[in-house]
């Protein structure tokens, strides 16, 4: 039976704790872990809700030594947690559209294809004919996660385990309490969906779903059905087309910021299909942030003066961000090597290779626990960049398992707008942006009217 509320606190609660317990003991034999890391996995699969969504969030790290069971196990629940019966996901569709499911659907598949932390996908037709993908929300999910969000320590908890030091606890618990609760709500997630259809429309590569308004409700959403390979069937594509899928996945999430004002802030494997022809499907909008120009502009330009080795134009733009609200703790060349360790891909030859090495200096860089040095703890990190932590972990970890080769550098370059793209991906990506008036990413976003489509 699902855990909700206090039991699932209290089991999250000892989960956590024998997590950090056996991340430390080093001397544990390799199979103890692996076991203790399927229970810890079933477990949370079980809690449906805010530490399945931790979970989640956990898997897509490189992780090392202890920590490496752990991940792998977890990675089970990014689309493989166990649903709910299928007489269940149907009364929660009655109930929320009003209507039978047979007056909704021309066909429903009451077997889930995919099952997550908040909700539950099946295979459905429109009366129209059209194949859709109708996501199901976990009946009493929203409420459980909801008083698990009013449990700040439970939620700080589930932070330092995920996010090692941090110096601002209260500020990256409270973005990410708000990125979770909006996950919650389908309409918000449907409105987000439609952005990004609206932006990307008319891509060459990138392919986003439709919301079928007249089939989505507060707890269900109804998307047309995005075909193609999911994350397994995509590691053993041809090495040519993996780097194609890899510079797709790239501009995919970083451009919707160059772009737009769009962040999509959960990358994660099982949030994408591939296709033979390079395209790739993105799924799953519930957690997006809309972010206001100056802060998009300063993003990009942070990575601009690191990509430029600029150090005070890049310290000055922490400053101005927000790192250092209790006053400057690290030095301009100390910030540039923080930010440098993050982006070795971009700095160094080009085209470049992503590796797992590469990978676990970004886990370093942004979650190493191990140092009582670490540049984290010499800072705050603002609340607009928390998840942009998630995202340099999550598209490492992807391109890295891909062992993907492609002109990183490059890329940003051309979305940037400082200079032409030089791969086959890279120029038809520029000449949709110009075809569609888009701004790119060093241009004033708030002078360009309708940049959603």
């Amino acid at each position: 039976m699902p855990l909700t509320g206090f039991a699932a606190r209290a089991a999250g609660g000892r989960i956590l704790a024998a997590l950090r317990e056996r991340a430390g003991d080093t001397g544990a034999v390799a199979r103890y872990h692996e076991s203790t890391a399927d229970r810890y996995a079933e477990l949370l699969g079980h809690s449906k809700g805010l530490m399945m969504k931790a979970g989640q969030m956990f898997s897509v790290v490189q992780a090392e030594g202890a920590l490496s069971p752990y991940q792998k196990a977890l990675a089970r629940l990014q689309s493989d947690a166990p649903p709910m019966h299928p007489d269940l996901a149907l009364r929660v569709i009655e109930s929320d559209l009003r209507r039978p499911v047979r007056k909704v659907f021309a066909a429903f598949d009451p077997e889930p294809v995919a099952a997550a932390s908040i909700g539950q996908v099946h295979r459905a037709t429109l009366p129209d004919g059209r194949l859709v993908a109708v996501k199901v929300q976990y009946p009493g999910v929203a409420e459980a996660i909801r008083d698990d969000l009013a449990n700040t320590e439970l939620l700080s908890t589930t932070l330092r385990l995920m996010g090692g030091p941090m110096a601002d606890l209260r500020g990256a618990t409270a973005e990410i309490a708000d990125r979770i609760g909006e996950e919650l709500d389908y309409r918000r997630e449907a409105a987000n969906v439609t952005a990004f259809a609206n932006l990307y429309a008319g891509h060459p590569y990138i392919v986003v779903p439709e919301v079928v308004p007249s089939a989505s409700g507060d707890r269900v959403l109804t998307m047309t059905y995005l075909d193609g390979m999911d994350w397994t069937a995509a590691q053993q594509a041809d090495q040519d087309l993996k780097n194609v899928w890899a510079e797709v996945i790239s501009r995919t999430i970083t451009g919707s910021y160059r772009h737009a004002d769009l962040f999509h802030a959960d990358p994660h494997p099982g949030n994408f299909r591939f296709h033979p022809d390079g395209r790739v499907g993105l799924l799953d909008f519930g957690c997006v942030k809309v972010l206001p120009e100056p802060a998009r502009l300063r993003m990009v330009l942070l990575l601009r003066a690191t990509l430029e080795n600029r150090r005070a134009d890049l310290h000055a733009l922490m400053a101005e961000a927000g790192f250092f609200p209790g006053g400057v703790r690290l030095s301009a060349d100390d910030a540039y090597r923080w930010w440098a360790s993050m982006i070795t891909e971009l700095l160094g030859d080009q085209p470049a290779t992503f590796t797992v090495a590469d990978s676990e200096q970004t886990v370093r860089a942004l979650i190493d626990i191990r140092s009582a040095d670490h540049p984290v703890r010499r800072m705050t990190i603002p609340r607009d960049y928390i998840f942009f932590s998630r995202i340099s972990l999550s598209i490492a970890a992807m391109l890295a398992t891909l062992g993907a080769t492609f002109h990183a550098r490059a890329a940003i370059d051309d979305m940037d707008g400082v200079a032409a793209p030089v791969s086959e991906v890279g120029r038809a990506h520029e000449a949709w942006v110009r075809a569609r008036g888009l701004p790119h990413g060093l241009d004033d976003h708030s002078a360009v009217a309708d940049h959603h489509g």
